[in-house]
């Protein structure tokens, strides 16, 4: 087990290399990201409805987006979660049918590094992010998912049982 005593750097000090935050010249780029979990059940609720149920195990996966995210870079982080093998028997909701429930979820790039109140300038106004959630959501349909979803923008409840419990953060 490696304790902090173990670095071969001082307490505070930075090895060379490993800067942090944003350098000089380079843009700071903040891919598409997503939070996948593995439920036995779970659903959406606006305004006392069902908006969307997983309707046997599978996937919940929050989508977030930043304001240069592609469609290509939605579509491709879609296949990669569509095609982990994280469901039961190390198998992929692509080899069980297994359905997802996806879920515009803006949170996801909140800047908390000064103050208390978290800063959402990292992630896309409603008119980038609409269309991103809707490519990864199509990805997913055109790969074979049963897919359900959430309403973009509105106030959501969501409800699930973390099966495992396995949570990933993916990003691309």
């Amino acid at each position: 087990m490696h304790t902090l005593a173990d670095r071969p750097w001082p307490v505070g000090a930075r090895p060379a290399g490993r800067a942090s935050g944003p350098q000089p010249g380079v843009r700071e780029s903040h891919p598409v990201r997503v939070v996948v979990q593995r439920a036995s059940e779970a659903s959406v609720t606006v305004d006392g409805a069902v908006v969307g149920k997983l309707p046997a195990p599978g996937l919940v996966i929050l989508v977030g987006v930043t304001h240069d995210d592609t469609p290509a870079q939605a579509a491709a982080l879609a296949a990669k979660v569509y095609n982990l093998r994280i469901m039961a028997g190390e198998r992929s909701c692509a080899d069980l049918g297994a359905p997802v429930l996806v879920v515009s979820q803006f949170t996801l790039y909140a800047e908390t590094a000064k103050g208390r109140r978290p800063t959402w300038q990292a992630a896309a106004p409603g008119p980038v992010a609409r269309p991103l959630v809707d490519a990864f959501a199509d990805a997913l349909r055109g790969l074979g998912a049963h897919v359900e979803t959430g309403v973009f923008g509105a106030d959501m409840a969501v409800a699930l049982v973390n099966d495992g419990p396995v949570t990933l953060i993916l990003e691309a």
